[in-house]
């Protein structure tokens, strides 16, 4: 069975040279092209940042501080294309003030970013209807506890 090469355990064996030639010359090719398509060279060019670019970052970047106030850096009324994280320091906005029990403030503050003024202004902008509907819940929530604790006083 040594000698056998088409037996249950026989493994078709080429040369090293035939074989890491020419799916080497496979791999190469298809990874030259598609990083010269994007005009990297290597994969470290792409997530590069000059000294320089990242001195403009560090020099506009502020630390946010969760102490209840984010609702104030809000700015309104949304725009009309709000980014990802526009939208998402709305929802945080509510979800602190709610977080620190400061309930009455997120009904305030719900009712300001969804435009509920009386004037037909829609200072929601942006916000896609899921967070429409978050607020809402978030200020139905707000509105539960401050009744609760209008029983208890």
């Amino acid at each position: 069975m040594a000698g056998s090469e088409s037996g249950l355990l026989a493994i078709g064996m080429m040369s090293d040279s035939e074989d890491s030639s020419s799916s080497e010359s496979k791999t190469t090719t298809t990874t030259t092209t598609a990083n010269e398509t994007q005009g990297y060279q290597s994969r470290a060019d792409k997530t590069a940042q000059s000294e320089a670019d990242f001195q403009a970052v560090r020099a506009e970047y502020n630390v946010k501080l969760e102490n209840g106030e984010i609702w104030k850096t809000v700015k309104l009324p949304l725009a009309q294309t709000l980014h990802k994280l526009e939208a998402q320091d709305v929802l945080h906005a509510v979800e602190e003030l709610y977080f620190y029990r400061r309930y009455d403030e997120a009904v305030a503050f719900v009712r300001k970013v969804l435009g509920d003024r009386g004037d037909g202004v829609d200072m929601a902008g942006g916000l896609d209807g899921e967070s429409r509907a978050l607020l809402r819940t978030y200020e139905g929530k707000c509105i539960d506890k401050m009744a609760g604790q209008a029983q208890k006083a």
